[in-house]
């Protein structure tokens, strides 16, 4: 069933939620219930999956029984606004976005709240948060970026972990060489988990002065920077050339905000990347600009490239790449091969050998 997420101002409507997480069999029977082996047979990723297929696989609610769905509960989130956060389920608890900002935890098949932490300094990653367990399940923590910094926080009680990089907090904004108090990272789109590792890109504003937009990974249980990959090439690096002189001190963008996908079994991350800053003069960034308006393709464990495409060169109409990468099975002269597609903004769908690069 394809599950497809709907705006509501005032309320979270869970009944096929509360029917899903009945049907799936994950409604909790003891302390430590195993977990699916289909990871779409379950909501605990952004998107549903670190794939991103916006996919579930259960199958209890159907096109012939769909209409007779009534309503199982409703809970209050107090926000005005359109509700633009993708709620998580993890066994029978659905974690959603409520009262002015904070992370509730909820009771999937009451609606009953089991812990509200609040989130008073300003706003979090607004379109949804990242769920991480130890392959034991002993830890589950929620990772989350609030005023350019990320933190994590215990799953099943609310509390933050005070373990986690510098007094229960990572600053984002440290270690791009920039100034960190001249910059802003934080994007709305919460990033990916990989292993033991959180993956984010960024938005790094619009103008002359935004920060680079260098995608990294994070270890879930410290907060330590495990790797970084340079969208706008050091000297050395890949890529170097297609800029001027040292253009990554001063020349920000080419950031990832939209959504990432990671094909789990290959350990491929694939990164949609957006156009250099400022979006619409390029005389101070003469080149092609990699890795600008690109998809990437590295390596989730290290950040390595593997290979990439540049979309648009030299970007100075701001064709970001703003979807995330579909992974599919598709049938080519006559064989099954895995691919990757990526729309752009120009209105052309790129499709590319999930593993070489090669175009299809």
């Amino acid at each position: 069933m394809l599950m497809r997420r709907t705006l509501a101002s005032a309320c979270v409507l869970v009944t096929a939620l509360a029917v899903i997480v009945r049907s799936g069999g994950a409604v909790a029977q003891s302390s430590e219930p195993a977990r699916p082996a289909d990871p779409h047979a379950t909501w605990s990723d952004y998107g549903g999956s670190a794939d991103a297929a916006q996919y579930s696989s259960l199958s209890q609610i159907t096109r012939a029984n769909v209409g007779s769905l009534r309503i199982a509960w409703t809970y209050p989130t107090g926000d005005p606004g359109n509700y633009l956060f993708n709620p998580l389920v993890v066994d029978d608890v659905m974690y959603v976005l409520a009262k002015n900002n904070a992370v509730v935890a909820l009771d999937a098949a009451t609606g009953t709240e089991r812990w509200t932490h609040e989130n008073p300094r300003g706003r979090i990653t607004t379109r949804g948060i990242n769920y991480w367990e130890s392959r034991d399940r002993s830890e589950r923590r929620l990772l989350y970026s609030i005023e350019n910094r990320l933190q994590a926080l215990d799953a099943r009680t609310g509390r933050r972990i005070d373990s986690f990089g510098a007094n229960g907090s990572v600053d984002l904004r440290e270690g791009l060489g920039r100034e960190p108090n001249d910059i802003s990272v934080q994007s709305a789109t919460p990033g990916r988990v990989f292993e033991d590792l959180i993956i984010l890109g960024s938005a790094t504003n619009q103008e002359y002065d935004s920060a680079p937009g260098d995608v990294r990974a994070f270890d879930v249980r410290s907060g330590r920077l495990v790797w970084t990959f340079h969208t706008i090439p050091h000297d050395g690096e890949f890529g170097y050339e297609t800029w001027p002189k040292d253009a990554w001190k001063t020349v920000g963008g080419a950031n990832a905000w939209a959504e990432m996908s990671i094909d789990a079994k290959r350990g491929i991350l694939y990164v949609p990347t957006a156009s250099p800053k400022y979006n619409f003069y390029g005389a101070n960034r003469v080149g092609a600009n990699l890795f600008a308006d690109s998809l990437l393709a590295l390596d989730a464990r290290t950040g390595r490239r593997i290979w990439h495409f540049q979309m648009v060169h030299h970007d100075i109409w701001d064709y970001d790449n703003a979807t995330a990468p579909k992974l599919l099975t598709v049938q080519h002269d006559g064989r099954p091969i895995d691919i990757v597609a990526q729309a752009g903004k120009t209105g052309f769908l790129y499709v590319f050998d999930r593993v070489t690069g090669q175009p299809v």
